[in-house]
């Protein structure tokens, strides 16, 4: 049986401490710009993947992601003996690196959301001095009109 606390405290762990290791540890020029954003343990505690970003890389320019990429790839032996060393558990969680897609998807989603924003102020702007085309109130009926589709008389 899984234990999803035990797993999410262990990711928040290793997340720290990879992202400290990456910043102080590891020398390597192509990690400057890596921002390690998020960590999922699986739920034996065996497997660890670290989401990260690079600083400045684009969907323009994937060199510094590949190059962030194989460094990490590089470096995971000796992030793993690190993260052994500082988390003091039994079996040491092998980690696997993968580029977190959530800042361009957001930033692509803001794109839309300020393309609707614009259509729905041009409607808006549209519709402003617009009158209905028939009456004000086409559903209203005439008194008389209502009395008398009932069958109800006033008197």
């Amino acid at each position: 049986m899984a234990d999803h606390a035990r797993a999410a405290r262990m990711a928040k762990r290793i997340m720290t401490i990879v992202a400290s290791a990456i910043e102080r540890e590891v020398k390597d020029r192509r990690l400057e710009y890596v921002t390690v954003t998020d960590c999922r343990v699986t739920g034996d505690l065996h497997d660890a993947t670290v989401f990260y970003t690079v600083r400045g890389a684009s969907i323009d320019e994937p060199a510094d992601t590949a190059a962030a990429a194989e460094a990490l790839h590089r470096a995971r032996g000796q992030l793993r003996k690190i993260v052994g060393d500082q988390l003091s558990v039994r079996f040491t969680p092998t980690l696997s690196f993968s580029l977190d897609t959530v800042p361009e998807a957001s930033a692509h989603m803001e794109e839309l959301l300020a393309k609707a924003r614009e259509i729905d102020e041009r409607v808006r702007a549209q519709a402003a001095g617009a009158a209905p085309a028939g009456e004000s109130d086409p559903y209203r009926v005439a008194a008389d009109q209502a009395a008398d589709s009932t069958g109800v008389d006033d008197d």
